[in-house]
């Protein structure tokens, strides 16, 4: 249940829940709240009218603007790479690991919530512990696929690692400037076009032998 379902689920006011579930539901609230107008335009207020509380029950779970944000942050970011990693483990055939790879940042761009807005699109990114959370998010995206990278090519990790932030960045521009752009290209078609021209250059690399094969083609 995404965190949005969980606001809408978790209402109306003056409902008593358990503290788990209060504190998903005013994630959900504040979701809605930073993804319309941004960390600076929102208010504490806000986020608790639309959650359906007092601000007092708001601040017994969160003691700033900032605190919630982070914490939406860290969930959201941990979303990302948990979609990652699911999707390089989704099957052992290269070509379509690229694939899955590049749809599941279509996929999280496309989220009706608008959470990937938080991550890469934040107007809080001079804020350090935002830009850190930002960063890491980033960086073990990129060691998720490095390392599979590592094992089938036999590169040497510094090299995988440069490929797989060339990937899982060209993933990520990508992907929000086709939601962006309002592209009329279907989003099958756009992850079929770009996992073209990633396999094309991926598959250059030859496969660490396995079973006799060299080439990654076909693996």
């Amino acid at each position: 249940m995404s965190a949005i379902e969980q606001t809408e689920a978790a209402r109306p006011r003056g409902t008593r829940l358990p503290r788990r579930a209060r504190r998903n539901q005013l994630l959900g609230a504040a979701q809605e709240v930073f993804v319309a107008q941004g960390y600076h335009s929102a208010a504490m207020d806000d986020i608790a009218e639309r959650a359906g509380v007092s601000k007092p029950v708001l601040y017994q779970h969160f003691p700033g603007k900032l605190e919630l944000y982070l914490a939406l942050l860290d969930q959201h970011c941990e979303a990302l790479l948990v979609s990652v990693r699911t999707a390089l483990a989704s099957t052992s055939d290269n070509k379509l690991r690229v694939a899955a790879t590049m749809d599941a940042y279509f996929a999280y761009v496309q989220d009706e919530g608008g959470a990937f807005r938080l991550v890469f699109e934040s107007d809080l990114t001079n804020e350090p512990a935002v830009r850190e959370r930002v960063d890491r998010v980033s960086l073990q995206c990129a060691e998720a696929i490095s390392e599979v990278i590592a094992e089938d090519t036999g590169l040497a990790k510094d090299e995988s690692m440069l490929l797989a932030v060339g990937l899982g960045g060209v993933s990520q521009v990508v992907a929000r400037y086709w939601l962006s752009s309002e592209s009329p290209v279907p989003r099958d078609k756009a992850v079929a076009l770009l996992t073209s021209l990633a396999w094309r250059g991926i598959a250059g690399f030859p496969l660490h032998p396995v079973d006799g094969q060299l080439s990654a083609e076909g693996h």
